[in-house]
């Protein structure tokens, strides 16, 4: 079992570095949603040299489609669940590398490619728990900023300001250490042993 840390934003490359694959993380600070079609525009407007509206600059990005519910001029955050991470690995480590963001957080794990990269620029995956979409709404105190509207409320880029969000564990370290493939690893290697 690993340390437990509080971490705020902007994180630091140090930061990252100094967490290791177990530890459990809290984050206090600046989180951005980004799902499916937001990681697709960001590639895209990288591709056309454009500037996206949010400055992800040590930042963490939620794989998340929250409802959110607007009352007056302000919106509230209903549930907002963490969503397979996987379905972003083909943009990830595009966005990871280009716009210096230093956690990922989702469910699930990424691939080879962003773990890569990762390693290479000093990020991290945090996970976060499947099923506790209401206990992470609690966990936002405002939404700072909206973008992308227009891809519907769960593709939009939500700027939240979130105070202790987690526990989130580093599932994937700086370092080059993937729980994921270490436990699936484990897993065939029992399963080669009983079905031979």
């Amino acid at each position: 079992m690993g340390q437990t840390l509080e971490v705020k934003t902007p994180i630091s490359e140090k930061q990252i570095r100094d967490l290791k694959a177990g530890d459990t993380i809290f984050v206090t600070g600046t989180v951005v949603t980004a799902r499916d079609q937001a990681h697709k525009r960001m590639v895209e407007y990288i591709q056309a040299g454009e500037k996206i509206p949010v400055d992800l600059n040590g930042l963490a990005v939620y794989h998340c489609g929250p409802v959110v519910k607007r009352l007056g001029d302000k919106w509230t955050v209903i549930v907002a669940g963490p969503t397979t991470s996987m379905r972003m690995e083909q943009y990830e480590d595009v966005i990871v590398k280009r716009f210096n963001v230093r956690l990922v957080i989702g469910k699930g794990g990424m691939g080879p490619r962003t773990q890569e990269t990762m390693r290479e620029i000093g990020a991290a995956y945090g996970a976060f728990t499947g099923g506790a979409a209401v206990l992470a709404a609690k966990l936002i105190k405002e939404v700072k900023q909206v973008e992308w509207l227009d891809l519907g409320m769960p593709e939009a880029l939500w700027v939240l300001g979130v105070e202790n969000f987690g526990p989130l564990i580093i599932s994937i370290d700086a370092h080059g250490r993937n729980l994921f493939e270490e436990v699936r690893s484990s897993a065939q290697s029992k399963i080669s042993k009983i079905v031979s």
